[in-house]
């Protein structure tokens, strides 16, 4: 298996990001260009899913980017990760619902290695975390998937502002709320990256 390894120091406008997202896709469907995971983050940014419901932006002064991945509306920026990826579905028995399941492994495996316990939501879409009686947000996942190639990705939240979630109802749902991995657990992340290269390339060939 070969799939490219990007890496971006400085941050990726949305738009330039899902330009060249779609440029590999372009790519891969006709035999062209390689696998992608694309490792990232954004500058202040809420984009929204083609599910996303007006009344899920609570602030009307938003500007809001809307973006053709599944899900709802969602904040990006400082101090979270972004992991975007182009993969070809047709070499993995084209099932959607098993990619899913290998991004939120990857997620949760991932994570297990910081001792942070986590887990999905068939019911709502991401990775959860649990403290106490509170369920919170740590993970979003948003996907597209054109002619058996999945492409956009998912975040994870390490030391971002979490008031820039007050202004919208993130990911549709009302009742839970969203963390990030030092308010969860402080110490040192700077292997995280390397560790979710290995644990998705590993679950992608299983």
């Amino acid at each position: 298996m070969t799939i490219e390894i990007k890496i971006s120091r400085k941050p990726i406008e949305y738009s330039r990001a899902i330009d060249y997202l779609e440029k590999k896709v372009n790519l891969l469907k006709s035999k062209k260009g390689k696998e992608l995971l694309w490792i990232l983050n954004h500058p202040d940014i809420y984009t929204a899913g083609i599910s996303t419901k007006k009344d899920e932006i609570l602030d009307k002064k938003l500007k809001i980017i809307s973006t053709n991945r599944g899900g709802k509306i969602t904040w990006h920026g400082p101090g979270q990760k972004i992991y975007y990826f182009v993969i070809d579905l047709s070499k993995k028995d084209k099932d959607i619902r098993k990619f899913i399941k290998i991004i939120e492994n990857t997620i949760i495996q991932t994570l297990m290695e910081f001792k942070i316990r986590s887990f999905a939501d068939r019911k709502n879409i991401g990775i959860w975390t649990r403290k106490g009686s509170k369920i919170k947000k740590i993970s979003a996942i948003g996907i597209k998937v054109k002619k058996w190639i999945a492409y956009h990705g998912f975040s994870i939240n390490i030391n971002n502002d979490l008031k820039r979630y007050d202004k919208i109802i993130p990911c549709g749902i009302k009742n839970r709320g969203v963390t990030n991995l030092f308010e969860l657990r402080k110490q040192n992340y700077k292997n995280l990256d390397k560790i979710i290269i290995k644990n998705f390339i590993n679950n992608l060939k299983s």
